[in-house]
């Protein structure tokens, strides 16, 4: 099985480029990287062998947006961004976030 993401920031109308995402299983941290300039994290997934189960992605947002030049409050209102999601017996999972300092969306893509 196969995973990517694609994080597209909702504020500025553009790909998130910058942003700290994690990959976890169980417990277990199986990938730390960064979006590259097309929202894009090409590495997420591919340095593991992933098999059915229950994974967690983690955003983290509220560094990306300080990042961006934007005020947030302390504490901000979405810091990290965290989206449990089972991955089955099919080839390959697209894990979409579209994301703003208040408010995100995530589902499953193609």
């Amino acid at each position: 099985m196969s995973l990517s993401t694609h994080v597209l920031d909702m504020a500025s109308g553009r790909p998130a480029r910058g942003m700290a995402i994690a990959l976890w299983r169980d417990g277990m941290l199986l990938h730390r990287g960064e979006t590259n300039e097309d929202g894009r994290c090409p590495a997420l997934g591919a340095d593991q062998s992933l098999a059915r189960g229950v994974y967690q992605l983690q955003f983290h947002v509220a560094d990306y947006f300080r990042a961006q030049g934007v005020t947030l409050a302390d504490p901000p209102f979405l810091d990290i961004v965290s989206v449990d999601f089972g991955m089955g017996d099919e080839g390959h999972y697209h894990v979409p976030l579209l994301v703003s300092p208040f408010a995100y969306s995530t589902y499953r893509g193609s």
